[in-house]
């Protein structure tokens, strides 16, 4: 296991690529007992051959996907092979909108028999999150450190202290102030023995795949439940066939022409 520390991934703030990604969001994945080819078929991708660096990436991203859409969750994701801990680890990254990068089902499956560290932004929102698979089962996971769960929630601990995250809220309030996600690039390498560097994912040849959106799950209605600063609670459950019928009749009447009457025309 390396010494990383949160300081050895200072570069990503002065970074135009890692700038990018955590404004737009991205998922980093090393896996260890899969090949790029075995992890974009794992993941349903669809093949889009290959190309040289982080940026080709993003401009594929960018062209696959429909700007007129935006509840497209499909995503394109870069895969290639680096030495790790053990020998050979697959890279996967995805930067932009579009997914989450990696489904529980994914991990299960790419660590099985082997390992898989993940960790992620949404972009634009303070939702960062690190995962620890081993042999297809979710060890240590966590938005914040102080809550883990898993099957093995502590196991990290003394690693998440050494990188220079708090366990307690308590460590928080008096320790210095520690670059989050450089912290999570340091467990991953602590977990994983890959360096990843600007250069490393800037100048890599990547195999693209692109995977498609997750089927929606079928639903029967939703339930609004909100409680305000005053402590009164709103409460309303909505069927299907209400909320569509609502759609339909809101189509329609934004389909209507409209009609602009002047000071002299009859009332209506």
């Amino acid at each position: 296991m390396t010494s990383a520390t949160a300081h050895d991934y200072a570069w990503i703030r002065s970074s135009p690529l890692f700038g990018y990604a955590l404004e737009c969001g991205y998922t980093l994945t090393l896996a260890r007992g899969a090949t790029p080819g075995e992890a974009l078929r794992v993941m349903g991708a669809e093949p889009q051959g290959a190309c040289t660096g982080a940026d080709a990436l993003i401009e594929r991203q960018d062209e696959l996907r429909d700007p007129m859409d935006y509840w497209d969750d499909s995503f394109v994701a870069g895969a290639f092979t680096v030495p790790g801990e053990g020998g050979d680890w697959t890279l996967v990254l995805h930067v932009g909108e579009g997914g989450t990068g990696m489904q529980p089902r994914f991990l299960e499956a790419l660590s099985a028999g082997g390992r898989a560290v993940v960790h992620s932004s949404n972009g634009g929102k303070p939702m960062d999150f690190c995962y620890w698979y081993e042999d297809g089962e979710l060890r240590t996971t966590f938005e914040r450190p102080t809550v883990r769960a898993g099957s093995t929630p502590d196991a990290l601990n003394s690693s998440i202290r050494e990188v220079g995250w708090a366990l307690s809220d308590d460590e928080y309030g008096t320790g210095g102030g520690v670059d989050t996600k450089a912290a999570a690039f340091a467990l991953a390498e602590r977990l994983t023995g890959v360096r990843v560097t600007e250069e490393l994912l800037r100048d890599a040849e990547y195999q693209l795949g692109h995977v498609p959106e997750e089927p929606a799950e079928e639903w029967t209605g939703i339930v609004i439940d909100i409680t305000d600063a005053h402590g009164e609670r709103f409460y309303m459950e909505v069927t299907r066939d209400q909320v569509e019928s609502a759609s339909a009749r809101a189509r329609a009447e934004a389909a209507k022409p409209m009609v602009v009457r002047g000071p002299s025309s009859p009332a209506p």
